[in-house]
């Protein structure tokens, strides 16, 4: 059983190391970016969309060229597990999902997928076998056609220094970063040096 072009085995070892743990999404998201890639359209570039920001991104990233670095993959959290490999000029595209009427015949997967357990009382042993014992039976897939100038990522355009906090950032957000204007995360900010 192969995954893109790694062995089994071989894209556990992937998901360890760059996710930091053995998550079932990451999995799963294995088997539906290879299924996706294995009926992608004809075309030599694609972009990729992913409908969560939760474990699939990281799928897509190990396994194709498409990361979020380099913007040929966009995360617009519909809060659906699927992901849509796509021709970026075109837009023909198929999109993989976790296809929730398959589940019936996984109750591990499901009860995991559909939040019925919680994380203590689930059976991972057996949620990682279903897992691997369904591959991409678990999966459903469409043909789409995607509007790429809807989901590619704008460009930064003219940049400039912040009158509040002295750091670059794009002029079209407003006269200081979004930061200064209150949309941020810190409550404080103290420079070490």
């Amino acid at each position: 059983m192969n995954i893109c072009a790694y062995s089994y085995e071989e894209y556990l070892n992937l998901i360890r190391s760059f996710h930091g743990n053995l998550a079932p999404g990451m999995i799963i998201g294995g088997f539906m970016v290879d299924l996706a890639m294995k009926n992608l359209p004809e075309g030599e570039f694609f972009d990729a969309i992913c409908e969560t920001p939760v474990c699939l991104p990281d799928a897509i990233q190990i396994l194709t060229p498409c990361t979020i670095g380099n913007g040929w993959l966009s995360i617009i959290n519909f809060g659906r597990f699927a992901v849509t490999l796509y021709e970026k000029y075109n837009g023909k595209g198929v999109r993989s999902f976790l296809d929730t009427k398959k589940l019936e015949y996984w109750p591990e997967v499901r009860d995991w997928y559909l939040k019925k357990k919680k994380k203590n009382e689930q059976d991972t042993d057996l949620l990682l076998e279903q897992i691997r014992e369904a591959g991409t039976g678990l999966l459903g897939i469409q043909l789409v056609q995607v509007e790429p100038e809807k989901v590619r990522r704008k460009k930064m355009g003219p940049v400039g220094i912040c009158r509040v906090c002295g750091e670059a950032y794009p002029l079209r957000h407003g006269e200081s970063c979004l930061s200064c204007q209150g949309d941020t995360p810190y409550t404080a900010v103290t420079n070490v040096k």
